[in-house]
């Protein structure tokens, strides 16, 4: 599996390729992972490639890998080891996945990710395309992505679900005792424009009941907004936490807030929270109206406002923060749909797709580096 962010870095691409390189492990597969890294790998099976940089990227910060050594580094690990498939997430990044895709030592699988703006897309369609076309197999993690991808790359197409490691999240002890008399909201996120942290403490302002709010994360509006709201005794504002942390907080969460503006192709973070028991309030984006709205005409698992309505979230975060059955509801259907979105499901379906490729793949010869390629390595 080849990730072209830095696994140092939390971020949903990395969670991604991670908790599916672990679960195809159980399932007995052997996984290699390669990716860059701005310090110790997080896991065992990853082959470190290099640092990265932030490049701004779809009203983010992305950390990609564009020197030179790390493609040389990829190359070399893609020739030396004996692969038989190769699965490249986000595989149009610079860096070790656009070298992946180029130099196709095996079957290749590509993983499309992001949602929003599709300018880049339209500005370097030619390339894309012809970039895609060496892909055996295009997956892409919601409607929203395939969305944004297939408007410049042809059919076909499979849309898998982004995964969850229910079990994880389920089982975590919480942070503390639930307090009735002072029910807590959850954010966590990047504190950028994109992620809608200012819409979220707009609305705390406005709510009818008196909350704590926990603000993890950290970016380049934290020190303006905790400034701005800093006569609310209730936020409090935690930084960056470890998984384990995250997992804890959100099972002691009365509810977990999602005020992005756009750009989320699926939302992981809301299935992680249903899973803990946290009840969800989203903003109506595509993304995330696709993971917690009504399904097959059943009840939604999480409640939604307009993206930026400041108001209708405070409604929102009030009707949840009331607990009563209403919460209840909600904490129910969040579990049940958690259970839809397990990396168990999610590997057995692309365990499918690596078989199906290994059966009509040819067999291959010994591999070897050509001669310059071995020299300058």
């Amino acid at each position: 599996m080849v990730c072209p962010y830095s696994l140092s870095v939390p971020g949903g691409v990395q969670g991604q390729v991670l908790g599916l390189a672990r679960e195809m492990r159980e399932r007995g597969h052997l996984v290699r992972v390669l990716a860059p890294c701005d310090g110790p790998p997080p896991d065992p099976g990853v082959t470190t490639l290099g640092p990265t940089i932030q490049n701004p990227a779809n009203g983010s910060m992305a950390p990609i890998a564009p020197d030179p050594r790390v493609q040389m580094r990829t190359i070399r690990a893609l020739w030396d080891e004996r692969f038989e498939v190769v699965h490249v997430h986000e595989p149009l990044v610079p860096g070790p996945a656009v070298t992946a895709v180029l130099m196709k030592t095996a079957p290749l699988v590509g993983t499309f990710h992001a949602a929003g703006d599709a300018s880049d897309y339209e500005a370097f369609a030619g390339l894309a395309r012809r970039f895609a076309s060496r892909l055996d197999v295009k997956v892409a993690v919601s409607d929203e992505a395939r969305a944004l991808a297939g408007s410049v790359i042809p059919d076909p197409w499979t849309v898998l679900f982004n995964g969850v490691d229910v079990e994880e999240f389920a089982t975590a002890d919480p942070w503390e005792a639930p307090d009735p008399e002072r029910p807590t909201i959850l954010f966590l996120g990047r504190h950028e424009e994109r992620k809608g942290l200012p819409v979220l403490l707009d609305a705390v302002h406005e709510m009818r009941h008196p909350v704590r709010v926990w603000v993890a994360g950290e970016g380049p509006l934290t020190e303006e907004l905790a400034a701005r709201h800093a006569g609310h005794p209730g936020i409090e504002w935690i930084g960056r936490i470890s998984d384990a942390e995250r997992n804890r907080r959100l099972a002691a969460a009365t509810a977990f807030c999602a005020p992005s503006l756009g750009g989320e192709s699926f939302g992981i973070i809301l299935v992680e929270a249903m899973a803990a028991g946290a009840p969800v309030v989203a903003s109506a984006i595509d993304g995330y109206a696709a993971v917690v709205g009504p399904r097959e005409g059943g009840a939604p698992a999480g409640l939604l406002f307009p993206p930026g309505d400041h108001r209708a979230l405070a409604a929102q975060l009030d009707v949840v923060v009331a607990g009563g059955p209403r919460r209840d509801q909600l904490v129910a259907a969040g579990r049940a749909r958690a259970e839809r979105f397990s990396l168990a499901r999610l590997a057995a379906a692309y365990e499918q797709i690596y078989e199906t490729l290994l059966e009509r793949a040819p067999a291959r010869p010994v591999a070897r580096r050509p001669m310059a390629l071995r020299r300058s390595l």
